[in-house]
């Protein structure tokens, strides 16, 4: 089968596409011929590093969220299965492939009337934003900040927090993504390449909140200084290359809480679905900002770190 590799850590052009053996699924799994791999932050940062939650080392097939359809099933598992359109994770590689192996629990049928494109979008990122409004707490009318928000999560993100009747400051870098938000029905948009961002957001609110913060580093200080006692702080991301320097003493200090949320394996999947299930229902809708061939991969994680690209990065294998 046709995938792509990592040999090595390094810049993008370590991935490098060539054969792998297909998979063949063993007792409690199933075989999903991929059309859609999902591309995130995360997987960029072990690209060049092996920093992130993946344990495995190269040589390895990279990529840990696919979706398409199941061509094969395990001797134990429902034959009925086959052919089912399908999201799943992968461990934490693989994903970069025509076909993957996965167990028959980690898998998430997609609902009719999503596209698997769509569902794929969804898949992480879809299943993190609705986590992080959950542990937030988020109520009407309250004032929420979101950083990196033209990204994957961002975006659905300022649809969640728009549809809870919050009043939503979108911040992210440059006039495209800017607008972009504005279209997403965020009340305010910031460039938080800017340096006087945040005396922007005070002046347009007042103080916020809630912070999701997706950046780090200085941006998730500032922003946390913009929060009004009573307020709550869920860190989701470090584009900035560096989680936010904010102490728990720092926060006791100034009256607010710093979220940790720490959802079972079932919480996870109870999100996944309801992610998916919204973005059926249309209430929900994934920015599918471009897309790569599978065998482009090293030009989406260059599009990826070059912090051009909007809303979600896809690799089309089928």
């Amino acid at each position: 089968m046709r995938a792509v590799w990592l040999r090595e850590f390094g810049g993008p052009e370590v991935l490098v596409p060539g054969p792998a053996p297909d998979p063949v699924p063993g007792p409690g799994q199933v075989l999903i011929e991929v059309v859609h791999a999902n591309l995130t932050f995360v997987e960029t940062m072990f690209r060049a590093t092996g920093f992130g939650p993946f344990t495995a080392a190269p040589p390895l097939i990279p990529g840990n969220g696919v979706g398409g359809l199941i061509g094969a099933v395990g001797p134990d598992v429902e034959p009925g299965l086959v052919g089912r359109r399908v999201v799943s994770g992968t461990g934490g590689s693989g994903g970069y492939a025509e076909r993957v192996v996965v167990d028959r629990t980690a898998v998430t049928e997609v609902p009719d009337g999503l596209a698997l494109d769509h569902a794929v979008a969804l898949l992480a990122d879809g299943r993190t934003a609705s986590m992080l409004i959950h542990s937030a707490g988020t109520r009407a009318g309250e004032r929420i900040l979101v950083e990196a928000a033209a990204g994957g999560v961002g975006t659905l993100l300022v649809q969640l927090a728009v549809a809870a009747s919050a009043r939503v400051v979108a911040a992210a870098g440059g006039p495209r993504k800017l607008a972009l938000l504005r279209d997403l029905g965020a009340d305010v948009v910031v460039d938080y390449r800017e340096p006087e961002w945040a005396e922007r957001v005070r002046a347009a609110t007042g103080g916020v909140d809630v912070v999701f913060d997706g950046v780090g580093g200085a941006i998730a200080r500032e922003a946390f200084e913009l929060l009004d006692p009573g307020g709550r702080m869920v860190s989701f991301g470090l584009a900035s290359g560096a989680w936010a320097d904010v102490s728990a003493e720092a926060a006791a200090g100034r009256e607010v809480t710093l979220v940790r949320p720490a959802p079972t394996p079932a919480e996870l999947r109870a999100f996944t679905e309801r992610a998916l299930a919204e973005g059926a229902a249309g209430r929900l809708r994934p920015v599918i900002g471009q897309r790569f061939p599978l065998e482009r991969a090293a030009e989406a994680h260059a599009a990826i770190e070059s912090r051009a690209t909007i809303g979600k990065t896809l690799l089309d294998v089928r």
